[in-house]
This record gives structure tokens, C-alpha cells and sequence, in this order.
């Protein structure tokens, strides 16, 4: 059986970090990552892996808690956006420096948007750190990165499952990661995970409490900076505690729903894109399993990754086993998410 993977990485924000748990399993089950193709933070940690650097990436964002994540938020009062994302972009030039795509030893394709032209943008060439940059740049949320006429933004506005530069790849099968997926019931992370897992990140979130870094501070401060962004909204002397809590309330509510409508629409062309280009294996990551800024949740994310790839992939060596000797194959229980996508035939 063919090992070479074609692999695709979506948009999701924070549940990105389940393809570090997609690629641990892969590489842990001798696929080779022949090429990679991603959409805003898939783009971001395909490009990290690519430039074999995962694993200090890893270890820097297991380590970041509610306060450390709050801290990387640089509010600009640019009208682009409201959010520079500098201080993300330092942390990832440490890691990959002035890296350039073509140099990588894994062809990478990271997709962008151009707002002017109102088109995909694919970087194969160039500076991997600006293709990063302009594929994670949530329109109002962070600002755009503007080259030669372009205006460039998340790469997630009109592919956030970016399969089709994978067809031209010499490879075996074709693996590929909806972060943003669309789910009947609203599931949890914690139902997601396997219990012993699922209880580590309980224990985990109970610890966070004990250091005084539970989610009601953290989600203050959010607020807070929330508010500084849109602009509070008080005329002059106006500095009651109501008006100032109904300010942030106003303030949070825009953010929220910019972020809110952003995944659905995401959501719904992820389906659009698998739809067209079904990929050999499907893993669905149900956009309900945590907010797209809940970036402190890495560890638990990355094991969701591997939990989903672990059966996804058994899914389909299942089926191939049996297609091959034509046996009685005795199936697992399967979430129905798991359930691998196959391309037509053509």
C-alpha cells in the first residue's frame, strides 16, 4: 500500500492545532508528507513542519496559558484590522527565520485572498514567514499584508479547505483536515477526546483555576482590549459603571459575531470543497469543540488531532485490507465524523 500523502491543512483558528495531531500520527504510521497545501492556521503549521520546526512550535504553544495568549493580542488602530499579530510573527521568525518556500524539502502551497481582486492567492515561492502573514490575516480581526497592488487577507474567505493544489501531487492518497466542520449536535472537546484524555483536560482546566488563571479573568481581559479595539462608544463624562459595562458588552458583541460568521461561512465552503475534490481520507474537526481564539488549549487539541487520525486512518486501511483480500473485516464503532471521503473516480 502507497504511503506518499498528499496533506491538506484548514482554516479553524485555534482548532489548527489538531493538525499537529494529524501529523504525529501520520509520520508515527510511516506515511511520508509528500506535499502540503493550507489555508490560514493550516498554513501556519504546515509551513512550521515543512520547515522542520514543528516541534519547537509545539512546545512554545503547550506551554501558553489564558494570560500568555491575551498577551499576544497587539491592538492597532489601523481601519484594516484591529490586531497587528506582530508579536505571533516574531515568536514564528525565531523559529523559521528568513525560510523561503522553494528551499523547503516538502512542497508547500499556502492560499491567501486578494480582497482587490477578489481571487485565491497561492505562495509556492517567496518568504514562507509572509505567506504565513497574509494567509492568517482574518479580515477586521488582524490586518491585511499589502504586496505589489494586492491586499491579502485570510486565506479562509474563499478556501478554507484548499484540496485542489494537492491534485498535480505525485502521491498516494490524499489526507485532509476540515477544522471547521458543521456537526447536528453541539460536541464538547472533552466529549471528543478519549476519558483519559478528556480527563487530563479537566484536570488541566481545574489547575488553571487553582493559579488564579480561570477563563472569568481571562475572558475580562479579552473583553477588555475587545472594547479598546471597536472604540467604547461613551460621549464625554460619561463614566458609570453601567455605560461602561454596556460599552464592553457592545464592544465584545462585534468581535464575537465577526468571528461567529466568519466560521459559518467557512463552514459551509469546507463542504463546497470536499464535495468537488473528495479526498482519500476525510478528518472533520466539529468547529463546536472549542472557540477559534481559544488558543490556550493546545495540548488537548493536538491529542484530538491524533485521536481523529488514529481512526480515520484505521478506517481506511480497513477498507483497503478488505477490498484486497476480500476477507471478513470486524469494524470498530466509528464517530461519524470519522468516516474517510473517497475522490471520484476519474
Amino acid at each position: 500500500m502507497g504511503k506518499r500523502v498528499a496533506l491538506v491543512l484548514g482554516s479553524g483558528g485555534a482548532r489548527g492545532y489538531t493538525h499537529i495531531g494529524v501529523i504525529d500520527e501520520l509520520v508515527a504510521r510511516g506515511y511520508e508528507i509528500a506535499a502540503i497545501s493550507g489555508c490560514s492556521m493550516g498554513a501556519l503549521v504546515g509551513g512550521i513542519y515543512a520547515a522542520g520546526q514543528l516541534d519547537r512550535y509545539r512546545e512554545w504553544v503547550c506551554q501558553l496559558d489564558y494570560f500568555d495568549v491575551l498577551k499576544l493580542v497587539d491592538v492597532t488602530w489601523s481601519p484594516m484590522g484591529a490586531m497587528r499579530a506582530s508579536k505571533v510573527m516574531n515568536k514564528l521568525e525565531s523559529l523559521i527565520g528568513d525560510t523561503r518556500i522553494e528551499d523547503l524539502s516538502i512542497p508547500l502551497t499556502t492560499v491567501a485572498t486578494d480582497l482587490n481582486r477578489q481571487k485565491e492567492i497561492w505562495f509556492q515561492s517567496g518568504p514562507l514567514l509572509r505567506a504565513i502573514r497574509a494567509s492568517i490575516a482574518v479580515p477586521g480581526i488582524i490586518t491585511p499584508v499589502h504586496l505589489d497592488g494586492h491586499v491579502l487577507v485570510d486565506g479562509g474567505l474563499l478556501n478554507p479547505l484548499p484540496i485542489i493544489p494537492t491534485v498535480a501531487v505525485h502521491a498516494d492518497l490524499v489526507v485532509a483536515v476540515n477544522s471547521t466542520a458543521q456537526t447536528s449536535r453541539q460536541v464538547t472537546l472533552e466529549e471528543m477526546l478519549p476519558p483519559e484524555e478528556a480527563a487530563q483536560e479537566e484536570a488541566r482546566e481545574r489547575e488553571r483555576e487553582s493559579r488564579g488563571q480561570g477563563f472569568g479573568g481571562w475572558l475580562g481581559g479579552v473583553r477588555e482590549r475587545v472594547q479598546h479595539m471597536f472604540g467604547n462608544g461613551q460621549e464625554d463624562g460619561e463614566d458609570s459603571e453601567a455605560s461602561e459595562q454596556a460599552a464592553t458588552e457592545r464592544a465584545w458583541s462585534k468581535l464575537d459575531m465577526m468571528l461567529a460568521s466568519f466560521d459559518i461561512t467557512q463552514a459551509a465552503l469546507a463542504k463546497y470543497k470536499v464535495a468537488g475534490y473528495p479526498p482519500d481520507i476525510l478528518i472533520e474537526v466539529p468547529k463546536s469543540v472549542c472557540g477559534a481564539y481559544e488558543f490556550h488549549r493546545a495540548e488537548a487539541l493536538i491529542q484530538l488531532g491524533h485521536h481523529l487520525a488514529a481512526q480515520a486512518i484505521d478506517r481506511y486501511e480497513g477498507d483497503r485490507d478488505m477490498t484486497v483480500t476480500g476477507g471478513d473485516v470486524t469494524e470498530a464503532k466509528q464517530h461519524p465524523l470519522m468516516t474517510p471521503a473517497r475522490r471520484k473516480p476519474s
